[in-house]
């Protein structure tokens, strides 16, 4: 059964921007979940950003997003297109 909390969840999504992302590791360290994780893949600025590894294991609790010095991670509603 569905919670309230879970269909709240279903309007979110974490978005990540690569190329503010300096890898200083701060949202990996507080993540509650523990599913943020360094890329292997290298950004504009010779960084590693940060990518979710299991996206089903995040709670979109924003403390990645509150964290981030470089406001690299940030959690949004989802627009949901009105039924025609």
């Amino acid at each position: 059964m569905r919670t309230a909390v879970d269909m709240k969840l279903e309007n979110k999504e974490v978005i990540i921007i690569p190329e503010r992302c300096k890898g200083c590791g701060f949202c990996i360290e507080f993540c509650p979940q523990h599913v943020l994780v360094e890329s292997t893949e290298i950004n504009s600025k010779g960084y590693h950003p940060v990518y979710i590894s299991d996206e089903s294991r995040c709670n979109k609790c924003d403390i990645c997003g509150m964290i981030c010095p470089d406001f690299a991670i940030s959690v949004v509603d989802i627009k949901k297109k009105p039924k025609s």
